[in-house]
């Protein structure tokens, strides 16, 4: 069963003004492990998640084919300054910034066009996936009006007529920076900065059979997660981090029994 993947951070007697440089470094931090270099989403939510949010901004995403100076999305600093342009202590302040990972994909067989591999190459991005606070991770809407009945389409063929391939998907990953009295102090359970990955499930694949390609993918996943970690904690100087899951196995207990490495 897929699970929801969070990484929490905190520092030592955290000051609210110094919150802001402490975003901007996770932010900054995924550009080199898989991540996207721009912001493309900011809100700030006033005193518990059920109040709308005070601020709301949509940046845009990267596109495939075009270069950081012409993409959509704002730097880091830039989406940081502008949300926590008033601090609050019982606000929190949310991103959202692109990361992509291996991921299993159906698609029609005899396909040559297709987005995936199966000998190693790369491919261009897939609409990316959206974190709700619910813990779903939802396609976002594809802005090609054709996009959706594509999907369609190929989830209607029978199993026999579908290939599996991998491809690098984007998704959207969830950065919250808490205030000290946000949700009756949330941050000391979840973290003063709280990474949400979504969905677990490029990390295990259980639902499809690994062979040696596959699992090599899932490994690379791993290893990109296990390397994002130690960057935004190196980066933002915390001094303790928790990788938990919403139903609260562990990962490694997972990928360990997924992999028959089980002692």
């Amino acid at each position: 069963m897929a699970d929801t993947l969070y990484l929490s951070l905190w520092y030592p007697n955290l000051r609210l003004e110094a919150l802001p440089d402490k975003l901007i470094a996770v932010l900054s931090a995924f550009a080199a492990h898989g991540g996207e270099a721009k912001v493309y989403s900011a809100t700030v939510w006033p005193v518990t998640w059920n109040e709308a949010p005070t601020f709301e901004r949509l940046y845009g995403r990267m596109a495939p084919g075009l270069q950081p100076a012409q993409t959509p999305g704002a730097d880091p600093r830039v989406a940081v300054e502008e949300a926590l342009e008033l601090l609050h202590e019982d606000y929190a302040y949310e991103f959202q910034i692109g990361w992509s990972l291996w991921e299993l994909e159906m698609q029609p067989a005899g396909n040559s066009g297709a987005q995936g591999e199966s000998a190693g190459s790369s491919a261009p991005a897939a609409p990316a996936h959206t974190v709700h606070h619910d813990g779903s991770n939802p396609r976002v809407e594809d802005p090609n009006p054709q996009g959706g009945d594509a999907v369609a389409r190929v989830n209607a063929l029978p199993h026999a007529l579908l290939d599996a391939r991998w491809a690098r998907v984007p998704r959207l990953v969830r950065v919250t920076g808490y205030g000290p009295l946000f949700d009756e102090a949330a941050y000391e359970q979840d973290g003063h900065i709280r990474i949400d990955f979504g969905s677990d499930a490029p990390f295990l694949e259980e639902d499809a059979d690994l062979d040696l390609v596959g699992a090599r993918h899932v490994e690379e996943n791993v290893r990109q997660l296990v390397a994002l970690t130690a960057a935004v904690e190196k980066a933002s100087g915390a001094t303790a981090r928790l990788m938990w899951s919403e139903l609260g196995e562990s990962l490694a207990k997972r990928l360990a029994a997924r992999l028959g490495m089980e002692n």
